[in-house]
């Protein structure tokens, strides 16, 4: 039995194509500039590099002579390298522990993955919306949004995908729109419209959009009356196993008590 499929994969590529026309880009500069921190903090070069993904300029230039790959179900990617980029791919992937292990086949040892995606609470508030407005007129819903993963069920992935030494983190950004086409425009811009497999492909209902507009102005508008939407940008990073990484101690080898270090008083549960 063949599983069922998030992604319409040739809507999202045809979506990704019209964005590239018309970019909407800030919060790729946003993602590039995350990632270049978190570079810098390692303090390693990388000579190797491959991106995978959604790549537009903000990150492609961070990275002008490294190896590309489309997020497809089978990476077109050959081994070799020491830093893997997987950027806005993970959240549309149907298989994203399946991207990850292969991301990491790709690396020598002891090199690096950084994934980031759109999860969390992205468009919570356009969700919220639209999911009343549509109860409100048709009395159901339909899949309009792409459900966003948790950032401790995405952290656990990168341990899953075999790699070291994983670490997951998120940033939050508020975005101020005018109103709801606004946003939409931004959404196309990004490449990241409606590409669910099992999305609804007749047209919505007349008055769908307008109503969720006063819903959203009602519940979601700030002191200004703008419409705020959130957008949440998780990190994920791990590293391709090696011998030469530091180890976790084993439960019980430690050599000093944490109650000395902080210099308090040890108590036991039973007091």
């Amino acid at each position: 039995m063949t599983a069922a499929r998030l992604t319409d994969r040739t809507a999202l590529l045809r979506q990704r194509a019209r964005a590239s026309k018309r970019p909407a880009l800030f919060l790729h500069d946003e993602a590039a500039f995350e990632i270049e921190e978190r570079l810098n903090e390692v303090n390693k070069a990388f000579n190797a590099p491959a991106l995978i993904g959604h790549i537009t300029p903000p990150i492609a230039r961070l990275f002008p002579d490294a190896a590309f790959s489309s997020d497809d179900e089978q990476l077109a990617l050959p081994g070799n390298h020491d830093l893997v980029v997987h950027a806005f791919g993970l959240h549309w992937a149907d298989d994203p522990i399946g991207q990850m292990v292969q991301s990491r086949l790709a690396l020598v040892p002891d090199g690096m993955f950084i994934g980031v995606l759109f999860a969390g609470a992205t468009l919570q508030e356009l969700r919220a919306a639209l999911a009343e407005a549509e109860t409100r007129l048709t009395g159901g819903l339909s899949p309009r949004v792409l459900p966003m993963g948790d950032i401790r069920d995405l952290g656990g992935l990168v341990q899953r995908a075999g790699l070291a030494l994983p670490v997951a983190d998120s940033r939050k950004i508020t975005v101020r729109y005018p109103d709801l086409g606004t946003l939409f425009s931004d959404l196309r811009g990004m490449g990241e419209t409606n590409a669910l497999s099992n999305r609804h492909k007749s047209v919505p209902p007349r008055d769908l959009f307008q109503v969720t507009e006063d819903i959203y102005k009602q519940s979601f508008a700030d002191s200004d009356g703008y419409l705020t939407a959130t957008f949440e940008l998780v990190f994920l990073t791990g590293w391709a196993p090696s011998e030469t990484q530091q180890k976790p101690l084993s439960p019980g080898s430690a050599q000093h008590r944490l109650a000395d270090f902080l210099g308090v008083d040890e108590v036991s549960s039973k007091d």
